[in-house]
């Protein structure tokens, strides 16, 4: 990175009023022209005779940065910070990168290194210089920057990873949404920290404030099409989670750049973004928990504001539930319509989507270690019990890859569909005898369902997830769906891998929604905290992946009845 420009003295703007104020008694010209300029508030955007309000630091964890007044010009992001606030802010390819598709080369490395065309810090005097003129024929200070109105997400990412549904919504929008949700909702008070009735506890519930709305997401690096999957799953999670969000693609992003182009008779124009989160793959790798822990972009978002005590709903994955609950309604799962008949929207709790209020509070706030909530089955066991054991069956065997060895789907299934009869069996024998038996538990009724998307409407695939309870399957996008789950006792996902190979995608996301994940090699599991390594051996994305059918009914079982 090249040097940082050197700061210059200037009169502080008391200083600079007082001596204007005195020189106003020599010129006539000048009574009219040396008001001291006003500074905005987040409130409303810059008018032309504003100063320019420096750049805060709202929040950061590697590739998920938090901006108060950022600017653009020319494609650069501007940080306007004095001395001592600059050093605030963290290093700059902790923050973004050159936006370039990734490669696993030290090459491919080093290019995505930021460089002062991506980010660079300025001071305020620099960006005076830059963007605020004084030749109008009045003589009056004007600035050449334009606000772009409302919350902003900017998503740093190539299309490499856009077009797969886990990278865009369990990756994406899902750190999106926990770095959200956390920065803006009021703190946890001691007391809600303390409490421990899942009744009661804040880390239960799915029913909290209301955080500012996101007006916007720009993809400065993709078209249209660059974010859309193949299957469409990424525009009809992006239209029913968060339907008036305005989406701007790099053409967009190309324009903003060109209509601030500099120009020797204009000088410099800029854009000032009152509020953005900025979010960028290479920098959420190069920090620990992505880079060495999960290989997930959201996991530094979510790791972050869960040890700053931000995420209410932890144990029920309460800061997602707002958009799970938003897919659900649209879908037309009943889940959805029950969540509106238990919580109501009240007059004032849902923050209007144009509001510009979006206050941080509390971010700096020591949280010790002992209050730092952490999430593992042994709350999951403090959940109410679902109506019914649902278990869902994403088959792949219709895909073009990772499938099971066909005599193992079959036993597969089988062994499932028997074991969901039996336990109905029982069910019937207790009703049939239930005068025998006041007081004891009613046995659930349970439910197999081989799903098969290709064959299947996203709302019905949204509804079928809304009421799953334990979600089966070969390692795969269709997993992805795990994040519509609804939270219960038994709520867990079973991903079948082939033999030596593990991925972190769907492990790490089942347990940030406070679900269990058991990892399947044919007729042996792992669950939390017994993780294994990252591994993609051969015939990982083949069609010969064994398992044992029985072996996976019974780990159902025991899992239901508490054993495991």
């Amino acid at each position: 990175m090249s040097a940082l420009p050197q700061p210059r003295l200037s009169l502080g703007a008391g200083v600079a009023h007082r001596f204007r104020t005195k020189f106003r008694t020599k010129t006539e010209t000048v009574v009219l022209t040396a008001s001291p300029t006003s500074t905005p508030t987040a409130s409303r955007p810059l008018l032309p005779f504003d100063g320019l309000p420096s750049t805060e630091l709202l929040a950061h964890a590697p590739g998920w940065t938090l901006f108060r007044n950022l600017y653009m010009s020319n494609g650069t992001l501007y940080i306007v910070a004095d001395d001592n606030a600059r050093e605030k802010f963290p290093e700059i390819r902790m923050m973004t990168s050159t936006g370039l598709e990734a490669e696993n080369t030290p090459e491919n490395i080093a290019m995505r290194e930021p460089t002062d065309d991506n980010i660079q810090i300025i001071s305020p005097e620099e960006a005076k210089d830059r963007w605020v003129s004084t030749t109008n024929a009045k003589g009056r200070v004007l600035n050449r920057v334009w606000t772009v109105e409302g919350n902003t997400l900017l998503f740093n990412d190539p299309k490499q990873f856009l077009r797969h549904y886990y990278h865009f919504v369990a990756e994406l929008f899902f750190g999106a949404q926990a770095f959200w949700h956390g920065a803006f909702s009021p703190p946890i008070t001691p007391n809600e920290l303390d409490d421990p009735s899942p009744s009661t506890s804040v880390h239960f519930s799915t029913t909290h404030p209301p955080v500012p709305p996101m007006h916007r997401a720009i993809f400065a690096h993709s078209n249209a099409d660059g974010w859309r999957d193949s299957p469409g799953f990424n525009a009809y999670f992006l239209r029913a989670a968060l339907p008036s969000l305005i989406v701007e693609h790099v053409e967009d992003w190309n324009d903003r750049i060109a209509a601030t182009a500099f120009k020797l008779e204009e000088g410099e124009r800029a854009w000032h973004f009152p509020t953005v989160l900025l979010v960028d793959r290479s920098a959420a790798h190069r920090g620990t928990v992505c880079g060495s822990q999960t290989q997930r972009t959201a996991a530094e978002a979510w790791e972050y504001m869960r040890r700053k005590a931000r995420l209410r709903g932890l144990h029920v994955g309460g800061w997602w539930a707002p958009l799970r609950e938003a897919v659900w309604r649209f879908a037309g799962a009943e889940e959805g319509i029950e969540q509106l008949a238990l919580a109501p929207v009240k007059e004032g709790g849902v923050m209007p989507f144009m509001t510009r209020e979006a206050e941080v509070r509390g971010m700096d706030t020591f949280i010790h270690p002992n209050d730092i909530v952490n999430v593992d089955s042994k709350h999951q066991k403090m959940l109410p019990l679902p109506d019914k054991i649902v278990i869902s069956y994403i088959s792949r065997q219709s895909a073009r890859n990772r499938k099971l060895i066909q005599e193992d789907h079959d036993g597969l299934v089988k062994a499932i569909r028997e074991l969901v009869e039996r336990k109905n069996k029982e069910r019937a024998e207790f009703l049939a005898g239930v005068s025998g038996n006041e007081g004891t538990t009613v046995p659930l009724e349970w439910e197999f369902d081989e799903l098969i998307a290709e064959y299947m409407s996203k709302d019905e695939q949204v509804r079928a997830a809304a009421r799953t309870t334990i979600m089966l399957g070969v390692h795969g996008n269709g997993l992805t769906h795990l994040v519509f789950m609804r939270p219960t006792r038994f709520s867990s996902v079973i991903e079948i891998f082939y033999p030596g190979g593990f991925a972190h995608d769907y492990y790490w996301t089942a347990r940030a929604l406070g679900m269990r994940h058991f990892a399947v090699w044919k007729d042996r599991y792992r669950t939390y905290p017994n993780k294994p390594n990252v591994d993609y051996p051969n015939g990982f994305q083949g069609n010969y992946i064994p398992v044992d059918g029985v072996y996976v009914a019974r780990l159902i079982e025991d899992h239901i009845s508490g054993k495991i």
